[in-house]
């Protein structure tokens, strides 16, 4: 007998079909029970400490703890602030994962809740303080792309900076005829950069050369705010206590806030009332105005401005002048190239392109001294794997980009001064190579590249053309202490303090 002659047609019909089936259901159901059962392990790290995780093996420098520990755990590893997951890459490989290839999943800010409180005046109002990149984030770099750092309008103000830095030379040649000799170099391009950011805000200068003026202690107050927000939260630490301020923190950062709004709040209202654009030529302020941006709008993104450029341009400053002292032979190429490129004593921003070893030396000195050694925490805003391993949703994320910088498998010499390492790499500061991306990468690039790259170097190369440089007492420049701090920049711990002498006639403004 035929056994199929015993299953009914109807029933044959959907029994073969089935039997076929079989080996690709298998396949599937064991798919699927060893996906769910094999997810990738979370990176591997130190053994967290009970209730404090692994906060105090960061220590006062993290950027050098982290470097080290990777040296232990790989290039990426988890770490715990409290209960609150820590990835950390410190490898090219990382680096491109967590700002590339994951751009979108692990784009997020991480955000201290103290500055998430309800009714902020911070929270998501600046760039940096959006928690993700969402359309309100996008209005505010649309803005900041079209109104400040535009090629136009870069190129509109290139006289107001240009003068602000002869206004710096002329001030350092005085100096050097006065009973005070020796400058803190930190210190008066500090007040320099003030004056180029508060004209592009609101065309006046905000304090003269000694600091004097309107915004008299507005670094002091802005570094005071910074050191403030990054004190340990409890919140921050342990998620179940993040809807309240247990330390008191915000009203502490509202009243500096208050303090540093006050220089600029009367001339703001000034622009409103008048409604017609500033005298002679219009800028940020009147921008921001004009595209209907509240007070308190105007307020946040006028603090990140000052927060995120005036440090750092002072800091890479006097990093390069420090590293030039140490290194005469790179002073002296720097020097030679000057002298056969310019005429006079004025360096200009058109200048630029023609002084290849300037650049150079800039770039150097961003790769030994990144002013973010760390970059800004991003945060994931889902689930995702990095390298084979899993980063939990809400997981804080670093890049380590002081190691990567340092990396003797990447550079050669790497804790050397070697500005001839950038003339033949085609390097650049666009993020696009991940073993160098000192403004970062990704959707969290720094909007600030374009004035930072033209106005570091003309300051750099004003003070090297115009001026030969000596410490007080004659004390040999490789005794410099190069120690670091990571304050809201990574600064000198002991600022450089050196004697100006002319090496041509001061200049006449």
């Amino acid at each position: 007998m035929n056994p199929t002659s015993l299953i009914p047609t109807e029933s044959a019909n959907l029994f073969f079909p089935l039997i076929l089936l079989l080996p690709l259901l298998f396949i599937l159901l064991l798919t699927h029970h060893t996906s769910t059962k094999k997810q990738p392990p979370l990176p591997p790290g130190p053994s967290p400490w009970p209730i404090v995780g692994n906060l105090f093996q960061l220590g006062k420098t993290p950027h050098i703890a982290l470097a080290n520990l990777a040296k232990v755990h790989g290039p990426l590893m988890l770490l715990k602030i409290g209960t609150r997951p820590l990835i950390v890459g410190s490898s090219p490989e990382a680096a491109r994962e967590i700002l590339k290839t994951h751009n979108r999943s692990l784009s997020g800010r991480s955000i201290s809740h103290t500055i998430r409180i309800k009714g902020s005046k911070l929270h998501n109002l600046q760039l940096v303080l959006h928690d993700e990149c969402n359309d309100k984030w996008r209005r505010v770099k649309s803005i900041y792309k079209t109104e400040f750092f535009s090629a136009k309008v870069l190129e509109s103000q290139v006289e107001m900076r240009e003068r602000k830095i002869r206004e710096l030379v002329r001030y350092i040649g005085l100096k050097e005829d006065g009973q005070v000799r020796a400058v803190k170099i930190k210190e008066v391009v500090t007040f320099t950069a003030i004056n180029i950011v508060s004209c592009a805000l609101v065309s006046r200068d905000f304090v003269d050369l000694e600091g004097r003026g309107v915004g008299e202690g507005l670094m002091e107050n802005v570094r005071r705010f910074a050191e403030s927000a990054a004190k340990p939260q409890l919140g921050d630490m342990f998620g179940v206590l993040s809807w309240w301020d247990l330390q008191g923190m915000y009203k502490e950062l509202m009243g500096i806030f208050g303090r540093v709004c006050g220089i600029w709040v009367g001339m703001v209202e000034e622009k409103r009332d008048r409604q017609d654009g500033a005298l002679g030529g219009r800028d940020f302020a009147d921008a921001l105005i004009q595209s209907g941006f509240s007070d308190d709008q105007i307020n946040a993104l006028f603090m990140e401005l000052f927060s995120a450029g005036i440090e750092s341009t002072s800091a890479t400053t006097e990093w390069a002048l420090t590293e030039l002292m140490r290194n005469p032979e790179s002073m002296e190429k720097l020097r030679e190239e000057l002298s056969k490129e310019i005429t006079g004593d004025i360096i200009k921003e058109s200048d630029l392109p023609n002084l290849p070893y300037l650049d150079a030396c800039l770039k150097e000195t961003l790769r030994l001294h990144p002013p973010g050694p760390l970059l800004l925490p991003h945060r994931a805003i889902e689930e995702c794997q990095v390298m084979g391993y899993t980063i939990p949703k809400d997981s804080q994320i670093l890049v380590n980009m002081w190691a990567i910088a340092r990396d003797p498998k990447l550079w050669d010499d790497p804790l050397s001064f070697k500005p001839e390492r950038f003339l033949s790499t085609g390097m650049d500061y666009m993020g696009t190579d991940f073993e160098y991306f000192p403004f970062g990468s990704g959707r969290r690039f720094c909007p600030g590249q374009p004035l930072a790259s033209r106005v570091v170097p003309v300051i750099i190369a004003s003070l090297i053309h115009n001026f030969d440089w000596v410490l007080p007492g004659n004390i040999d420049p490789a005794q410099i202490n190069m120690t670091d701090k990571l304050d809201m920049t990574m600064l000198k711990q002991e600022p450089l303090c050196a004697i100006p002498v002319s090496r041509r006639e001061t200049m006449k403004l």
